[in-house]
């Protein structure tokens, strides 16, 4: 088996892989969607400690414009990150 993470004793590492293994799609499903939620939140954290009390909307805005590019956040949005932001 091909050690995946440097950082990741392999004893510990073949049962991680082993438990994803015996999950049903369902499960990998439920995991991925939450790890989701995770990354979202945390990315809402940095945008809220860094541009303090703006709007739900100019929160979400700031959101999008971490995985659009800046093209479709102005096309799309009439939102412009070079000038709002990122």
């Amino acid at each position: 088996m091909k050690k995946q993470n440097p950082d990741t004793p392999s004893e510990i590492q073949k049962i991680l892989i082993d438990g994803y293994r015996r999950m049903t799609p369902q499960q990998k499903f439920k995991t991925v969607n939450e790890l989701n939620k995770s990354i979202l939140q945390l990315a809402l954290a940095r945008i809220r400690a860094q541009y303090g009390d703006i709007s739900e909307r100019e929160q979400r805005l700031h959101l999008a414009s971490l995985w659009l590019d800046r093209e479709t956040m102005i096309k799309v949005f009439g939102w412009d990150p070079k000038i709002k932001g990122y």
